[in-house]
């Protein structure tokens, strides 16, 4: 099946939810691009190729070094990086998804082959009319930024305060892998602008009533965090294990959960970054909590002793 705007190959379309074969692929295309954006990173950084920010990196064309890479050794390395990057991530102009390229705000404009749906700070979501995919426009901001992560610092009265802030294009990648991690609407990147707006697509559902509350129906595998170790200022902070590492997952709310075909919840936006275990502000309590909530996520927050107890 193909993309109806990129033409390559796509696992989404529609309403329909993707089998679990489908799915497992799907989640390894998300581990190949963040491996892909660090091994350009690298490669980068060893010909002292310098970035402002990962945006720079992300918006490299295939031929932007084409005249060093025959000097081979590490320039070789960087242009293979170049060439592996765009494989995944291809860099097309809004042009190919129906937008006037040349007016002020293109996302703005009449469009045929889309119809806008909703969005926030981050991203422009719109259903393509003719197949009902969710295509999200990640956002650029100030300072070449794009969607959102955790910022931590020391908290006044918990050890870590926990506040979103501008991200990067390794945190929205990082994102979409743990919403499909998270049995989330399955996602795929299908593109970056020159403009720096990441393109991603998206099984189609049916929103929520704004308000809804779905504490209760929170995806499996997340754990609760005592209060005394972190506070959020964003909805229903959770501790999420992915690949054996520990994440924090937060925004939790009914505007970022749909309804699929089946009648399920699936969530499809969150915010997200890894637990900061090397904080200042981060204590022994809280590393002995997480080693023993990796092994048992029912643990309390001391050994030895059940929370309602204390």
């Amino acid at each position: 099946m193909q993309d109806a705007f990129t033409g390559k190959e796509t696992r989404i379309r529609g309403s329909a939810f993707p089998g679990v074969e489908a799915q497992a692929r799907l989640q390894h295309d998300h581990e190949r691009r963040l491996e892909a954006l660090a091994r350009l990173g690298a490669a980068a950084e060893k010909c002292g190729v310098g970035a402002h920010s990962d945006r720079d990196l992300a918006l490299l064309a295939e031929d932007e070094i084409s005249l060093l890479e025959g000097v081979g050794g590490e320039w070789a390395e960087f242009g293979s990086a170049i060439h592996a990057w765009r494989g995944l991530v291809p860099l097309l102009g809004l042009e190919h998804f129906g937008f006037t390229g040349h007016a002020d705000n293109p996302l703005e404009e009449p469009n045929a082959r889309l119809r806008r749906i909703g969005g926030g700070v981050e991203a422009w979501a719109f259903a393509c009319e003719e197949t009902a995919s969710v295509y999200k426009f990640y956002l650029p901001r100030e300072e070449k930024r794009v969607g959102s992560v955790f910022g931590f610092r020391r908290g006044d009265e918990a050890v870590l305060h926990a506040e979103a802030t501008l991200g990067d294009y390794r945190g929205v990648l990082e994102k979409l892998e743990l919403i499909q991690a998270l049995g989330g609407m399955p996602s795929e990147v299908v593109a970056v602008t020159p403009e720096g707006i990441l393109v991603a697509k998206q099984v189609l559902g049916e929103p929520l009533p704004q308000g809804d509350d779905v504490s209760r129906v929170l995806p499996g595998g997340l754990i609760e965090i005592p209060s005394r170790f972190l506070r959020a200022n964003r909805d229903h902070p959770r501790l999420f294990f992915h690949r054996g590492a520990p994440w924090l997952v937060a925004d939790l709310h009914a505007r970022n959960f749909v309804r699929a075909a089946d009648g399920a919840l699936h969530l499809i936006d969150l915010v997200a970054a890894p637990w900061p275990r090397e904080h200042p502000a981060h204590d022994t309590l809280i590393h002995d909590w997480l080693e023993r909530v990796r092994a048992d996520p029912r643990a309390g927050l001391l050994r030895g002793a059940h929370d309602d107890e204390l």
